[in-house]
């Protein structure tokens, strides 16, 4: 019964639109303030309300894309995500200034994409198939 209770606040909350969202996207029905989005356009939420949420899941993300993976979160906001850092990256002072401006953007994992990195091989193989030599009859 606390769960129906719960899932009816949060719809109230955050309307019916963004509750259905959230559950086809992360299975719950969450309410919180929007924090920040990254490149990817991945935005992070947290609800410090202690009884809203059960603790240790008062943080999470929005996927831009619908296929989920935890290689689009970025190191700087997986560190918040996971209490590492207590602010998150857009108003953490240290997070800003750790970031060189010459580092590359973040890239997801592609393997097992078109994208994933193949290495090109110039050795020759150590074991190569037989192929029957064939002599001219004369």
């Amino acid at each position: 019964m606390v769960s129906f209770i719960r899932y009816v606040r949060n719809i109230r909350r955050t309307g019916i639109k963004q509750w259905w969202h959230q559950m086809q996207n992360i299975g719950d029905a969450k309410a919180g303030a929007l924090v920040g989005t990254d490149q990817f356009g991945n935005k992070y939420y947290e609800n410090l309300n202690p009884d809203d949420e059960i603790p240790g899941r008062h943080r999470w993300v929005d996927f831009a894309q619908h296929y989920n993976n935890a290689t689009q979160v970025p190191a700087e906001w997986h560190s918040w995500l996971q209490h590492i850092r207590l602010l998150p990256p857009t108003e953490d002072k240290v997070m800003q200034n750790l970031s060189p401006p010459w580092k590359a953007p973040w890239v997801e994992n592609l393997t097992g994409t078109r994208g994933a990195y193949r290495p090109y091989n110039t050795a020759a193989p150590k074991i190569s198939a037989w192929e029957p030599k064939v002599t001219v009859r004369g």
